[in-house]
């Protein structure tokens, strides 16, 4: 179990009803300080009431630190640029689990088992059939990833550390795989098995791009963007989704359920659907001889069109995420070659546009991750329908670091919000005859 490493920071007090109560004030490493409430309502019979949590801790953590207002992003204490330049997705995903990066043996030792675990159970392909062809990835993942915890039973047990660990192994493992069946089942193209002499992100691209009808080979330069785009993904702090799977594990539920809750939860387009709608509102625009008609659009109070892709709910300065991807999607863009695609070409030029329209820099409508992520995806051949799909797969560590660290909190409770409550009063039936 993990101790506690919040430290006292002197005491808030309320007034309420003529009576003052006092309550703990505690510091993390980074980040305001908080109030500890949790004995408000046995001692005041009050709540709080904060719709969507905004200024409410619900655990503590040390795996992910944000400064919004900053532009700061740590993994474990590492920034995301340094990792995005020179690591790679499944050192990030030790570093998520373990809270250092690996030597070379313990590199060796995560990379084999995650290799050992790429396949899924061959009953699973039947899965796929019962969808329909058009279905959508994110849908075909929810119900795949639940149902992992009727193949794998020895790995269900919360309780036991071991099976904890084969459970996340499994999980980090089989998620390329399962998204890489549910894009070749949309196409109507055969499975492709997963090849054990290569990397994560490689081994991903050829189970989604290759056919049997002639040999594939990885390009080095899009492989690195597309780990980058893992990485960059790999965690987010308390979001909506993570919020989600920690509110599912809290009541004991298994990890492959609690992730599936999790994918459900990312499915919104109002958390994992940004980079599909950047890249939908670039389509809307057309051509750059388009552009100004929009930017007036998008400065216009009384218009109701937004740019996507553009600020960021938590980043108030630039998404340090951004910061690493752009020279990725440049690079992709130039082995592709981009001169044909009029959205590519309207995405170059809107970037440029919101990097130096003092309107842009002034509201600080930087061009967020999703800008960058949707163009790449779309240059690396991916559907729109993929894009979410691909936020699951690289978001599936995070997750489970988040499970994991709960489980393991002794102070963690099963999740149970409190409520404003406005209805009616208590009040006696009325049979229907006297209604």
């Amino acid at each position: 179990m993990r101790e506690s490493k919040a430290k006292p920071s002197g005491s808030a007090t309320l007034t309420y009803d003529n009576k003052k109560y006092e309550f703990p004030v505690f510091s993390g490493t980074e980040g305001p300080n908080v109030v500890d409430i949790r004995k408000l309502y046995g001692d005041a019979d009050i709540f709080t009431y904060d719709p969507g949590f905004t200024s409410t801790a619900s655990c503590e953590s040390d795996i992910t630190f944000i400064d919004g207002d900053k532009g700061i992003l740590l993994y474990r204490g590492y920034s995301i640029d340094q990792l995005a330049a020179h690591s790679n997705f499944l050192e990030v995903c030790y570093l998520l689990l373990h809270g250092e990066l690996p030597n070379k043996k313990e590199a060796a030792a995560f990379d084999h088992s995650i290799t050992m675990h790429t396949m899924v159970h061959d009953q699973m392909s039947t899965f796929y059939r019962g969808f329909r062809r058009d279905a959508h990835p994110m849908a075909i993942m929810c119900g795949v990833v639940g149902a992992l915890s009727a193949f794998y039973h020895d790995s269900t047990d919360i309780n036991d550390p071991r099976q904890r660990e084969v459970a996340s192994h499994r999980l980090i493992a089989k998620m390329p795989t399962i998204a890489a069946m549910a894009y070749k089942y949309a196409v109507g193209q055969p499975f492709v098995y997963p090849l054990n002499n290569l990397g994560y992100t490689e081994n991903f691209m050829r189970m989604t791009f290759s056919v049997p009808a002639e040999e594939y080979k990885v390009n080095p330069v899009l492989a690195k963007a597309l780990d980058t785009i893992f990485i960059l993904h790999a965690d987010h702090e308390q979001n909506a989704s993570t919020s989600t799977v920690r509110l599912a594990g809290s009541s004991g539920a298994n990890p492959f359920a609690c992730i599936a809750a999790g994918i459900a939860c990312l499915w919104g387009p109002a958390h994992g659907g940004a980079n599909e709608a950047a890249l939908k509102m670039l389509e809307e625009i057309g051509t750059v001889d388009r552009i100004p008609e929009y930017i007036k659009k998008a400065k216009d109070k009384n218009d109701n069109f937004r740019l996507s892709g553009f600020g960021h709910r938590v980043y108030k300065n630039y998404d340090p995420r951004a910061k690493a991807m752009q020279a990725q999607t440049h690079a992709v863009l130039n082995e592709v070659g981009h001169g044909d695609d009029p959205i590519l070409k309207v995405a170059m030029e809107l970037e440029r546009i919101a990097l130096s329209d003092e309107y842009f820099i002034e509201k600080k409508l930087y061009p967020n991750i999703d800008f960058y992520s949707g163009i790449t995806l779309k240059a690396l051949g991916f559907p729109t329908s993929m894009f979410t799909a691909l936020f699951a797969l690289a978001r599936t560590v995070g997750w489970i670091a988040q499970w994991k660290e709960m489980i393991e909190d002794p102070h963690q409770k099963i999740g149970r919000p409190r409520q404003l409550y406005t209805g009616a009063a208590q009040r006696d039936y009325v049979p229907l005859t006297k209604r």
